[in-house]
């Protein structure tokens, strides 16, 4: 059967319909056509953004047969899979870097799905025809290289077998081990840890707040306005921090999942976990949640408070994900402060096709010796809970 590749300028040039009806978009929230869709309608993604729509899609015989979100980049900002270094030693060799081709959700270090397909037996296969689609695009498009960041273990192996470089990072998650309750999961902490994060827990009590997770219609319009406000605070407080997102895009994207999670029987969607001191809001997380997994995202606060933070973004969510069964929960990006409270240190991946020779030998020597340092310090995950 003959392939057609095609690039789209707009998520809206395919089909709502046919994008959510491909295997692996409902496994994340921001997989489907909807988070995308506001992503453009908002501006938080296109070309003064540096994050210009590429979506790509395999048909055959006009069927959708696969489709992957795809954008071109002229920086490497909301990647959290850093290559600066890479872009440096481009430019030492006469060879521009940007632009570049990055496959991810925007702004989004989440494992999930990269290409999504219509059949699940497919994917393997439409994996190597996937990177001979990136090697093509490169080349014709004369830029330095494509990136496909933060897919599944699974279909990592399979590009680095289709010959594109493998790059693997280290991210601290929980993974419920079929925790009944929390106490449960404190247990496996030695005594001292364990006093020390109830010590931690109980410093909301004492403190007079409240902590909840707000879903579906409660997260009101004012309660958006609050957690962008924690959003933009947060960016403010560091000198490395990025406003990737408007006032719009928390708007609309609360809106339409609201409503998507409510057809789906109120799986799914934004969370908000709150903290009130009375009725006050002090602090808030913003999450996103999947069928199997929770996605911490954004966190932000009015005042500080001793241990908010660790109760706020890390043992509300923790203690919910085991009454909901969820199996997984990924706080996000960096942070070691997270392996003392029991996440796991964990794999993430990402595959790379570099187009200069020089530039992608040297990548790929770099990369061998970077997976053995990653593989031996996630080798032990017990180490999360000594």
């Amino acid at each position: 059967m003959e392939l057609e590749a095609h690039v789209h300028g707009t998520i809206r040039e395919i089909p709502e319909s046919e994008w959510n009806a491909l295997d692996g978009a409902s496994e994340a929230p921001f997989l489907s056509w909807a988070w995308f869709d506001a992503l453009e309608r908002t501006g938080c993604v296109g070309e003064a953004a540096g994050w210009l729509p590429h979506h790509i899609t395999l048909r055959a015989e006009g069927a959708l047969l696969a489709a992957a979100p795809a954008y071109l980049k002229d920086n490497s900002e909301g990647e959290f899979v850093f290559d600066h270094g890479w872009a440096s030693a481009s430019h030492q060799l006469g060879a521009p870097y940007y632009p570049k081709l990055v496959v991810a959700v925007p702004f989004t270090p989440a494992t999930s799905p990269r290409l999504l397909v219509r059949r699940p037996e497919d994917r393997p296969a439409l994996l190597a025809v996937f990177a001979e689609t990136l090697r093509e695009l490169v080349a014709r498009s004369r830029i330095s290289g494509a990136h496909v960041l933060f897919p599944t273990a699974d279909e990592a192996a399979a590009l680095s077998e289709a010959a594109m470089a493998h790059r693997c990072g280290i991210q601290f998650q929980f993974e419920n081990e079929g925790y009944g309750s929390l106490d449960d999961f404190l247990a496996r902490f030695n005594a001292k840890r364990r006093h020390q994060i109830r010590r931690e827990m109980r410093e909301v009590a004492k403190q007079g707040l409240s902590i909840e997770t707000l879903r579906g219609a409660d997260i009101t319009p004012e309660i958006v306005d609050v957690m962008f406000g924690y959003y933009v605070s947060t960016v403010e407080k560091f000198a490395w921090g990025r406003q990737y997102l408007n006032r719009a895009f928390f708007e609309e994207i609360t809106a339409r999942l609201r409503s998507s999670g409510e057809r789906a029987g109120g799986k799914g969607g934004v969370e908000v976990v709150l903290a009130r001191d009375g009725k006050r809001p002090i602090a808030g997380a913003f999450n996103i949640a999947g069928p199997t997994t929770l996605y911490g995202r954004y966190w932000g606060a009015s005042e500080e408070r001793p241990f908010l933070h660790f109760n706020v973004c890390y043992y509300h969510p923790v203690e919910d994900c085991i009454a909901r069964g969820l199996r997984r929960f990924e706080p996000g990006a960096g942070g070691s402060h997270k392996l003392v409270r029991g996440f796991a240190p964990s794999i993430t991946h990402s595959a790379h096709h570099l187009a200069h020779p020089r530039l992608d030998a040297a990548v790929r020597d770099f990369l061998v010796r970077e997976r053995a340092v990653v593989r031996a310090k996630t080798a032990d995950k017990s180490v999360a809970f000594r």
